[in-house]
């Protein structure tokens, strides 16, 4: 028991609720045991067995009393996935919103911002820049086993580029669990109930975006090069911003998490699973999401899968469905970009972005496709002449009651704050109206964001004692976590070999 306190990574402070408030009773079939994912969200600052033991029974206790979040079932959409993943470009469901799209889009955006909910961003942390959790119980850590998908590998980016705002180091170095990678996000398959209820068995790949304000995009080098040879593609003036391409293809083999590029992770591991899953009777679909940095990531990979043809069967010649769903990302590439992932790839993007957020406005701020149209053709050659990609869905942080109309950047680039716009959202020139019930205090967890009147503090996702636990001697120490894996499977280079990697 010791060890597995030893273990405790994860530590959020927690309220009893006062004598007076209404609390609801689960069954008693409801009772879980206590495990490692009780573990994940208790702590205990007492050295003793018998105190830990009350402790994380208490905080068990606490959990049933306290009603959880509305959990949405998966809903069978089998019959028309293709359509919500794009299809048709989305014609006929943006404006009214479709009820159906509006899920698929909050779900796959509750993906993305589990790589916050689950990054260690704290400098005073020896682990900080990794994953909080074991990859077996990444979902059931972030008490989201509903969503019906395991997590079949880690990601990860080496922190040697120039982008100091976007990778987060320890401050104590002789402690550091690695000196030259940040955790960049996962792959996670849908397991066989969910496949049935989806249409299709859906891989789904989420990058990790910036932890950081906003400020990490004046570090971009804001220059398009061409993106062959890192990314093989036979046009050479298809071109994209220089930063973005050396963060998917750098690599650092003196250290085991990126000793492969985060390129090399990913395709490695999507042509695995398409192998693996080729012969299934279920239809198989590939879908990458990401905020912020880690939209510019998924649409990077997005174009290296189609561009390699990964997303073909072999055996049939059929195409697996690729699309990304994206929030609040920064333009990536040119026009011939734009051009071959969505003509000759046919790559499906839906960008949604809070208009009055300042990153999907760079870089390319001088030159882009809302310029006029004699300029923009004029300055296609130019290293500086960006294009969004994709469908637009533009939200306003403005309609809804719940926020503050004029506050800071970091707020407006929140995605806690898109997908509670989402949930709201019904189409152009309509009132905002909360469709699921979707808690509003989930805006503040990492931002202050919402109005005084709803009473929630901003900011509130806290560490207990900043991650500190009392030790056996009764000092304060900060515990050790499971031994972090590099996360490369045996067979990588066989599949980094037939692909030219």
């Amino acid at each position: 028991m010791a060890m597995a306190m030893a273990s405790i990574s994860n530590m959020f402070i927690a309220f009893k609720p006062k004598n007076n408030a209404k609390v609801v009773q689960p069954p008693p079939s409801s009772r879980k045991p206590i495990h490692f994912t009780t573990l994940c969200k208790a702590s205990s600052n007492n050295s003793s067995l018998s105190s830990t033991i009350t402790q994380l029974q208490n905080q068990q206790e606490l959990e049933q009393e306290t009603p959880s979040p509305p959990k949405q079932p998966q809903q069978d959409i089998s019959s028309v996935w293709r359509k919500l993943h794009g299809e048709d470009n989305w014609v006929g469901l943006l404006d009214p919103m479709d009820a159906g799209l509006r899920r698929e889009l909050i779900r796959y955006g509750e993906m993305a911002q589990a790589c916050y909910d689950s990054f260690d961003y704290d400098p005073y942390s020896k682990y900080c820049g990794s994953c909080r959790y074991p990859r077996e119980e990444f979902f059931e850590c972030l008490d989201m086993r509903h969503l019906g998908y395991s997590v079949s590998r880690y990601l990860y980016a080496t922190a040697n580029i120039s982008l100091p705002k976007i990778f987060m180091r320890s401050r104590w170095p002789h402690k550091l669990w690695s000196d030259k990678a940040n955790w960049a996000g996962y792959v996670a398959v849908s397991d066989d109930d969910t496949t049935k209820k989806l249409g299709r068995r859906d891989i789904t790949i989420a990058w990790r975006g910036t932890v950081t304000h906003v400020e990490w995009v004046a570090d971009l080098m804001n220059y398009l090069r061409p993106i062959s040879p890192e990314v093989a593609c036979s046009d050479p003036e298809v071109k994209v911003e220089a930063g973005f391409l050396d963060l998917y293809t750098d690599r650092e083999q003196s250290c085991g998490y990126c000793r492969y590029s985060a390129q090399q992770q990913v395709l490695s591991e999507v042509k695995r699973l398409l192998e693996k899953y080729s012969d299934e009777e279920e239809d198989v679909s590939v879908t990458i999401t990401g905020h912020s940095l880690g939209s510019a990531m998924a649409i990077l990979s997005a174009f290296d899968i189609a561009e390699r043809g990964l997303n073909v069967n072999r055996k049939d010649g059929r195409k697996v469905h690729v699309s990304v769903i994206t929030f609040s990302g920064p333009r990536v590439g040119n026009l011939r970009f734009k051009e071959r992932l969505e003509s000759k790839h046919g790559v499906k993007v839906l960008r949604v972005h809070n208009t009055h957020d300042m990153v999907p406005k760079s870089p390319g701020f001088l030159i882009n496709e809302t310029s006029p149209e004699w300029l923009f053709k004029l300055a296609q050659g130019l290293p500086w002449s960006y294009t969004h990609v994709g469908v637009d869905l533009e939200l306003d942080h403005k309609i809804s009651p719940h926020l503050k109309h004029n506050a800071d950047s970091a707020c407006a680039h929140n995605l806690e704050a898109h997908l509670h716009l989402l949930d709201g959202y019904h189409g152009r020139n309509t009132q905002f109206q909360s469709s699921s019930g979707r808690d509003v205090a989930l805006v503040n967890k990492d931002c202050d964001f919402l109005r005084d009147e709803e009473s929630v503090p901003p900011i509130w996702r806290q560490d207990l004692n900043r991650g500190l636990i009392r030790g056996p001697q009764g000092r304060w120490m900060q515990p050790e976590r499971p031994t972090l894996q590099h996360d490369h499977p045996q067979d990588m280079d066989h599949h980094l070999n037939q692909l030219g990697l």
